[in-house]
C-alpha cells in the first residue's frame, strides 16, 4: 500500500493578505494578471499584421466585463438555479465564488459579436482568431487560482501527485484537475500562438478560434470524468454538466475549422493609422 507521505498535502491560504476589510486572494490576482498579460499579447498580435491599436481599449473593456458578467451567470443558471432563484440578491456577490467558464465563453462571443459590429467593422471570426490566443493562456491562470482555493478538484486517486485538500477537511488524495486542465489549456495557447506568427492559417478566418473550442473543450469533456460533481443535482448523471455545455464547443470548432480551410485566406487592410491616439 502507497504511503500518505507519497501525496502532496495541500494547506495554501487562499488570501495573500488584507487591509482592514480589503483582501487580496491568489484567484484575484491570477486572473488579473492573465487580462493583462493577454493584454500585452494582442497588443503584440496586432502590431504584428498591422491592426488598429485604438481598438485596444475598448476590446479589453468587452473582454473584461463579458467574462465575469457571462461566467457568473453561466453558474447561476447552469449550476445553481435552484438557490439564486430565491436568493437573486446572492447573483451579484462574485466575490463569494462562483464562476462558470462555459457561462464565460458565450459572454465573450455575444460581447465580441457587438465589439466587431460597433468598433472594427470586420468580421467577428477576425477578432475572435485573435482574443482566444491570450484566453487560453488567462483560462490556465485562472485554473490556478482554483487550486489555490481548494476548489473544483477531482475523485480519490493512488497517483503519487494526488493532492490532500486539507482546508476543505480531505483525508485522501484526489486528482489535482485544476493543474491537469491548466495545462491543457497552456499546451492550446503554445499551439494556437505558433499558428498564428509562424503560418498561414491565420488567414484562414475562423481556423484558430474553431481549434481553441476544439482543444479546450475536449479537454474540458475528458477531465471531468474523474472530477467531483460541482453541484448535487449531477449525482448519477452519466454525462456531467460541464461535460454537456463542451459537446456544442466541440462540435462547432470542428465546423468551423472545416469551414475555414474551405474558404480562400482573407487579408484586410492595415489602417492609414493604427497608432493609439
Amino acid at each position: 500500500m502507497q504511503s500518505i507521505l507519497a501525496f502532496i498535502h495541500w494547506n495554501i491560504n487562499p488570501e495573500i493578505f488584507h487591509i482592514g476589510t480589503l483582501s487580496v486572494r491568489w484567484y484575484g490576482l491570477l486572473f488579473a494578471s492573465g487580462f493583462l498579460i493577454g493584454y500585452n499579447i494582442c497588443e503584440k498580435m496586432f502590431k504584428f499584421e498591422g491592426a488598429d491599436l485604438k481598438w485596444l481599449e475598448s476590446l479589453f473593456i468587452y473582454m473584461l466585463l463579458a467574462t465575469v458578467v457571462g461566467a457568473r451567470l453561466g453558474h447561476v443558471l447552469f449550476y445553481g438555479w435552484d438557490y439564486y432563484s430565491q436568493h437573486p440578491a446572492e447573483i451579484v456577490k462574485v466575490w463569494h465564488g462562483g464562476l462558470a467558464s462555459h457561462g464565460g465563453a458565450l459572454g465573450i462571443l455575444i460581447a465580441l459579436i457587438f465589439w466587431s459590429r460597433n468598433v472594427s467593422k470586420r468580421s467577428v471570426l477576425w477578432v475572435l482568431d485573435r482574443v482566444v490566443v491570450p484566453t487560453a493562456l488567462v483560462a490556465a491562470m485562472i485554473r490556478l487560482g482554483n487550486l489555490m482555493n481548494s476548489e473544483i478538484y477531482g475523485v480519490a486517486t493512488n497517483l503519487p501527485w494526488g493532492f490532500v485538500f486539507e482546508r476543505n477537511g480531505e483525508t485522501v488524495a484526489k486528482h489535482p484537475t485544476q493543474i491537469y486542465e491548466s495545462l491543457s489549456y497552456l499546451l492550446t495557447f503554445g499551439v494556437l500562438i505558433y499558428i498564428f506568427f509562424k503560418t498561414k492559417l491565420r488567414k484562414h478566418e475562423g481556423f484558430i478560434v474553431g481549434l481553441f473550442f476544439v482543444m479546450v473543450f475536449f479537454a474540458r469533456f475528458v477531465i471531468e470524468f474523474i472530477k467531483e460533481d460541482q453541484e448535487a443535482f449531477e449525482a448519477g448523471m452519466a454525462l456531467n454538466m460541464g461535460q454537456i455545455l463542451s459537446i456544442p464547443f466541440i462540435v462547432g470548432g470542428l465546423y468551423i475549422i472545416f469551414r475555414a480551410i474551405k474558404n480562400p485566406e482573407k487579408v484586410y487592410p492595415a489602417p492609414k493609422n493604427n497608432k493609439r491616439s
